[in-house]
């Protein structure tokens, strides 16, 4: 083992360490649903629009396998598939990877709102069980706000909202959560899931900022949209601060507006690894939502994932709520 492996090696152990005194603390194990993850293959003979040769570490097979030798041992059970890819093909190509790896609990897709194949493709796709929704927003050239002066995307998004699936939102900005204080007015049924808030730089400018605070607020009182706290890392100074300390203010503020029902847990894997090593992420986020009790912390890693998505219970390991209160498929 030379020098690197062996530093590589010692810090995950130390930081696989930090993660099992928190449980202690806790009394427990608390179980992790993983709501934020991308497949690829970049040795694919046709190639993939994403990630490309240019982005350095991220380029290489992102696959179940190697998904899971990161995460079991960290403690999580179940994860979903975020799609990478605007190929509609891509959203069979990442069912079909799901469908050989029970620790997949479900799929979000990619599908585009407003073209004429839109609701052909959503019905093909939906009726496997693994298939919990789509993503749409700020991606692949689209952008939500201007798209909702087009009647054909309106008209389909109220479609998509009757199937009861997820809308996941990409890469939000003070437009996009504009956008969707509009779409929730017209289609106040449609249950969304706000990708990465974390990571989304706050407006400076006074006017900017007013107006980003109140549709933040009026986002948080609806009750059928969710955040994910994930991308919570920032880079500072050319250096990535990795204590709670240093974001504990901006994570107070989102736990404070939307509270401990709708945040969910989101490792960005591997687009994470472009920040620090995965169970750097895992143990931020774990040392902030242990500390409010395990009550809190259990609805943050799996419980609250099961009222957004209502995945699919794929292995004895992956949790479920009781039948009293639970509408999870079975």
């Amino acid at each position: 083992m030379n020098r690197r492996d062996f530093l590589t090696l010692t810090a995950g152990a130390s930081l696989t360490t930090g993660l099992s005194s928190l449980d202690r603390e806790a009394n427990t194990v608390i179980p992790i649903i993983d709501t934020h993850i991308h497949l690829f293959d970049t040795t694919r003979p046709q190639g993939v629009p994403w990630p490309t040769p240019n982005d350095g570490i991220l380029f290489q097979p992102a696959l179940p396998d190697r998904y899971r030798k990161i995460a079991v041992p960290l403690g999580i059970v179940g994860a979903i598939v975020v799609e990478a890819s605007p190929l509609p093909d891509d959203n069979q190509w990442v069912l079909d990877q799901a469908a050989k790896d029970k620790l997949l609990v479900g799929t979000i897709g990619n599908l585009e709102p407003g073209s004429s194949a839109f609701q052909k493709q959503l019905e093909q796709f939906r009726r496997n069980p693994l298939f919990r929704g789509i993503r749409y927003g700020n991606l692949w050239g689209h952008n939500l706000s201007q798209q909702l002066s087009n009647p054909k995307v309106v008209a389909d998004l109220r479609f998509f909202a009757r199937t009861g699936l997820v809308l996941d939102t990409a890469n939000p900005n003070p437009a996009l959560l504009a956008a969707l204080v509009r779409l929730t007015d017209q289609i106040p049924e449609l249950q969304i899931v706000i990708d990465h808030l974390p990571q989304m730089a706050i407006p400076v400018e006074p006017a900017l900022r007013k107006a980003y605070e109140t549709d933040l607020q009026a986002l948080s009182n609806r009750p059928q949209i969710y955040v994910k706290i994930s991308e919570v890392l920032r880079r500072v100074d050319g250096k990535i601060p990795s204590t709670v300390s240093f974001y504990r203010d901006h994570l107070d503020t989102l736990f404070d507006m939307f509270g401990e029902d709708r945040l969910l847990y989101g490792s960005d894997w591997p687009n994470s690894d472009q920040w620090l090593p995965f169970e750097a992420g895992l143990k931020l986020v774990r040392e902030y939502f242990t500390a409010k009790g395990q009550i809190v912390a259990e609805k943050y890693f799996w419980k609250n994932s099961v009222a957004a998505y209502r995945w699919i219970k794929r292995d004895h390991s992956q949790p479920e709520l009781s039948q009293r209160n639970s509408t999870t498929p079975k």
